[in-house]
């Protein structure tokens, strides 16, 4: 080492010294949220985030950051990206809505891609191919497919707003597997080797109903205003399950047909246990949620016991986890009550746990037991959606899209909507992509409410339409509705007509169908979020941060499987192999013909009559113990070369020849 590689390093020792003594270093913190839901099922949200400071005060060089997640910022200039894969569909009804996990991690069928470049406009379409690309070899996905100017779309306003500088794009049919999971826990600083991550058992994840892991990614390293003490890159990994849990308890039914939800624990439903934190983590923590209608339900719980009602205990308090109704296993280390609780008088409770001080001799196995059966239900959103196909054929058809009321009642629709000139209204924004083979008409628009037509100036105020082009660009139809809020049902039908596909543009299971991606519908008046006290909301955990936070109530209708008229893919093989044949005969027989030497051909079949005539004098001797003294056959006369058979064989071939070349002419 030379005496100016001496002093470059260091001046870089010195300012990784003075870095990190200014507290100015990478964080990483892993939680996990555990809920029981009221269809005896639990939902499990694991969540993983990683800040690295700004580049321009830290360097380029980091200790937790993932390498190949900074490489993507500064090469394609990304301020703004999430990314999803999704097996299974959320169930609104029974799962909620209105919550602020549910809002933020419900996620579409398969893959859904959205990002937001810092470049140009001219620049935003290159920058989101080389993405796509990117990402699908990172991930080991089909996101190639995104590249393509048909898949991918530019939202005005009915998505994000983002002035123009905002791509996104599906794929509803996009398998979800391992070599998904894999790549996006070698993200995390100790991957699956310890830390929460290290229960994520692969059986026992796939087979739950419901699994979607997600990457969000929030950048201001091309701001010129970013102080030194804001972060430079922050990268949340979540993954929510929800797991069936298996009932060992034989008294589940009760006599008066209650049922009893079936108890569970951390290596009942993930089997394993918690074994220690990651020691790469700055805070790892669980928490254990009853949802405001749960903590209802056990405080109108009574039970004739010694104790009296269950209504007079208070599940805020610090002895709550060990009540009539349910049992924690593990004494919680906190108990975290929701104040100020948009919903009234109920309120949410989180029990925390910290797992600093478990390790492999003593892992933390968490168990929920349940006492007595409660009965509940979640929150819902203002509307639940719902999208079909309508018609028959393969020539037209309709889209339909049906919002159905919860069932709120109206101070939530006047707490959470607008007042429009003395009247209630509830605002739903609608965001559709089709594929361009479906050409949909949007002059054709019409809404229903309540069963009846009504003008679209009452109903709509505001479009936006980017009509798809053959083989170009899909189709965009983003709108804002405002309906009464005494509304019941609403439904908005267009009508479409079905493209026709070259036979190269077909998948290799056409018949199946054809996808078009999830709509996407939010209500920006109602915004979901939790409350706790001063000393609760002051510590570092990005988990109480996100339930704190304000954001619209959104949901994913169904996955539309549109048929196209297919062509019979038979016939192109019956004409290949006919073809062949074809070909095959004709080369074969011409080559056959001028290459055989006949005179060859005709010595052999004489040298073959004479062994045939001389079998029977061999036999004999045999029989009668003789030896036949061999026989000096006359040589053969030598034949001409052009004998009648060898021409007769020319002609016919010639002539088949002559005859399949004016057929195909």
């Amino acid at each position: 080492m030379t005496f100016l590689q001496s002093i470059l390093f260091s001046i870089l020792l010195l300012q990784l010294y003075f870095v990190n003594s200014n507290g100015n270093d990478e964080e990483f913190t892993e939680e996990l949220l555990l809920k029981p839901l009221p269809d005896r099922k639990v939902f499990a949200h694991f969540h993983f985030d990683t800040k690295t400071p700004p580049s321009k005060t830290y360097g380029h060089h980091h200790r937790l950051f993932p390498k190949a997640i900074y490489q993507l910022v500064q090469k394609f200039r990304i301020r703004e990206m999430e990314l999803s894969f999704t097996q299974g569909r959320w169930n609104y009804e029974r799962w909620g809505a209105f919550d602020p996990m549910s809002s933020s991690n419900a996620k579409p069928p398969g893959v859904e891609l959205w990002a937001v470049f810092d470049v140009s406009s001219d620049q935003v379409d290159a920058n989101w191919k080389n993405l796509t690309q990117t990402l699908s070899g990172l991930f080991c996905a089909s996101i190639n497919f995104l590249e393509s100017s048909t898949a991918y779309s530019a939202p005005a306003w009915g998505f994000r707003t983002f002035s123009g500088k905002l791509r996104y794009g599906a794929l509803p049919r996009e398998a979800v597997c391992t070599e998904n999971l894999t790549p996006w826990l070698k993200l995390l600083p100790c991957r699956d080797k310890a830390g929460l991550a290290s229960i994520l058992d692969r059986p026992s994840i796939y087979k739950g109903f419901y699994h979607s892991q997600r990457l969000r990614l929030r950048s201001n390293e091309f701001s010129l205003d970013v102080s030194a003490e804001e972060p430079g890159i922050v990268l949340e990994q979540t993954l929510t399950v929800v797991l069936q849990p298996q009932s060992q308890d034989t008294r589940s039914i009760y006599s008066d047909g209650r049922l009893l939800h079936p108890s569970w624990s951390i290596s009942s439903i993930f089997g394993r246990a918690v074994t220690g934190r990651c020691v790469l983590a700055n805070l790892s923590t669980i928490f254990v949620e009853l949802e405001s209608g749960l903590v209802s339900g056990l405080s109108n719980l009574s039970v004739d016991l010694e104790a009296g009602r269950l209504g007079a205990y208070d599940l805020g308090s610090e002895g709550s986890w060990s009540n009539q109704g349910f049992e924690l296993s593990v004494k919680p280390d906190r108990v975290i009550k929701e104040v100020n609780s948009s919903q009234g008088k109920s309120f949410s409770i989180l029990y925390e746990y910290s797992v600093d001080k478990f390790d492999d001799n003593e892992p933390f196995d968490l168990g929920f037991i349940w006492k007595l059966p409660v009965a509940w239900s979640c929150l819902h959103s203002p509307f639940h959606a719902s999208r079909f196909l309508m018609g028959s054929g393969n020539q037209r058809g309709s889209i339909a899209i049906s919002l159905r009321s919860t069932g709120s009642s109206g101070e939530g629709f006047i707490n959470g909507g607008g007042i429009v000139g003395d009247v209630c209204k509830v605002r739903v924004d609608i965001f559709q992509v089709v594929p361009w083979y479906v050409k949909v008409y949007f002059h054709t628009l019409q809404v229903y409410v309540d069963g009846k037509p009504e003008l679209l100036k009452d109903i709509l105020e505001k479009m936006h339409v980017s009509p798809s082009e053959d083989r170009v660009s899909p189709g965009v139809m983003e709108m804002i509705l405002k309906f009464p809020c005494s509304v019941k049902s609403a439904s908005i039908v267009i009508d479409f007509d079905k493209g026709f596909l070259h036979i190269d543009e077909y998948p290799p299971d056409a018949n199946q169908g054809f996808d078009i991606p999830s709509a996407v519908i939010s209500f920006p008046d109602f915004e979901p979020s939790m409350n706790f006290l001063d000393e609760n909301s002051s510590t570092k955990s990005p988990m109480l941060l996100k339930l704190q936070e304000k954001n619209p109530v959104i949901s994913y209708t169904e996955i539309l499987l549109v048929p196209l008229a297919t062509p019979d893919f038979s016939m192109p093989y019956n004409v290949i192999t006919i073809t062949c044949t074809v070909f095959a005969l004709y080369f074969g027989s011409l080559l056959n013909a001028l290459r055989r030497r006949v005179g060859e051909e005709e010595r052999f079949l004489k040298s073959k009559a004479v062994n045939q005539t001389r079998l029977l004098p061999r036999l004999l001797a045999k029989l009668r113990g003789k030896q036949q003294e061999p026989t000096q056959s006359s040589p053969s006369s030598s034949s001409s070369p052009l004998g009648p058979k060898l021409i007769i064989k020319i002609i016919l071939v010639a002539g088949v020849a002559i005859g399949w070349h004016y057929y195909t002419e």
